[in-house]
């Protein structure tokens, strides 16, 4: 093998990434704020502690994209009962229309990567995909579990 399976998966990766946000931005949402909608779709009701945690980005650059998120409507900010000191993040109703362009918009794209598979490929492939995510959650959760005894 001529390229490691690391680099051809990273560079797969950054370039699906490169022709989203290219395809997003024709709609009017950058890359990175399409990534925090998807989050928030997914985890209703987060604070931004943890969502800056799951987009694996600094708290004052999450803190930035939700401020335009929520100028733009698309986001907003409640008080957290628990902790007065944090907000909960929800997408408002004017999101949802705007997740489901992105959506077609990424099942486009996908449909372009995958041009020349057979649907058996296509299944074999993403359950592939599954498996290495599966072993390497694991991994992760060991090394943590194994550094909070350490």
């Amino acid at each position: 093998m001529t390229e490691s399976m690391g680099f051809l998966i990273a560079d797969a990766s950054r370039l699906m990434r490169r022709n989203f946000d290219g395809r997003a931005r024709s709609i009017g949402v950058t890359g990175p704020q399409w990534r925090v909608l998807t989050a928030l779709a997914r985890n209703a009701g987060i604070n931004q502690g943890g969502l800056a945690e799951f987009l694996e980005v600094e708290p004052i650059t999450l803190c930035r994209m939700v401020d335009r998120l929520q100028e733009a409507g698309l986001v907003e900010r409640r008080a957290d009962p628990n902790d007065r000191r944090a907000w909960q993040l929800y997408l408002t109703d004017r999101a949802h229309p705007l997740l489901s362009q992105l959506k077609e918009l990424a099942a486009g794209l996908i449909d372009e990567a995958l041009e020349g598979f057979e649907e058996d490929e296509k299944a074999q492939f993403m359950a592939m995909l599954e498996r290495i995510r599966s072993n390497l959650s694991r991994k992760n959760n060991e090394n943590d579990g194994a550094r909070a005894n350490g």
